[in-house]
């Protein structure tokens, strides 16, 4: 079962969420914060396994109340959820230690998904925050990058099978949707995505997803 906690103001926000979660029978809401400090509060005492936590809210802000859920519950997995899809938002969330970022609008299917992925080790983005986020560290890579920029360091050691896996990591997939791309375990996918981060120095999936594409890793890439 998924513990999870919901912080955001609107009361109708939270019970759309409520009424949203309650239909998947893998997933519990422990509580509902209508602030960024109740959220703290309620964080420590009831230990969620994800957060979904709006930016902007009185008293504590978002971007605040996770940097305090995760310095004392390191293993929790906050995901942003907004109305803002913007970098203003996007970046300091990912500062504070949020896993995901998703605005408000995403459709029911995908945000329940996201809340498993998430509490899975993934890293759930909107397809906007995630393409914006791969673009700006391209851009800033692109003047200093030698040669063909598939034969960086960064991914000369990888196997032939884990450039498949990074290259759609770096579409946005989930370990599921690789899974059935290729043909394989959804565990053994875990392991080259493991393996991937050991390889590459890349601590975390969005990262994994910037590599991809800084290096021009794609799915259709022949090995």
């Amino acid at each position: 079962m998924i513990r999870i906690l919901v912080a955001d103001d609107q009361q109708l926000v939270r019970m759309g969420l409520r009424m949203l979660f309650e239909q998947a029978p893998d997933i519990e809401i422990l509580g509902e914060a209508d602030n960024g400090a109740e959220a703290v509060r309620l964080a420590e005492r009831l230990r969620p396994d994800v957060v979904l936590m709006d930016l902007r809210m009185p008293v504590l802000d978002g971007i605040t109340a996770t940097r305090r859920i995760l310095a004392a519950h390191p293993a929790t997995r906050v995901v942003a959820l907004t109305t803002f899809d913007d970098d203003d938002h996007l970046y300091p969330a990912l500062a504070a230690g949020a896993c995901g970022f998703l605005v408000k609008d995403t459709p029911p299917a995908e945000l329940i998904d996201a809340v498993r992925r998430a509490a899975d080790g993934e890293a759930p983005f909107s397809r906007a925050a995630l393409d914006r986020l791969v673009g700006h560290a391209v851009d800033a890579r692109t003047g200093a990058l030698p040669g063909s920029r598939a034969d960086l360091p960064e991914v000369a050691a990888i196997t032939p099978r884990e450039r498949e896996v990074l290259g759609l990591v770096g579409s946005g997939l989930s370990n599921k949707e690789i899974a059935a791309r290729l043909h394989l375990g959804v565990t053994t996918v875990k392991t080259h995505v493991a393996n991937l981060m050991a390889k590459t120095g890349r601590d975390n999936r969005i990262r994994l997803a910037v590599l991809a594409v800084a290096t021009g890793v794609t799915p259709d890439q022949s090995p």
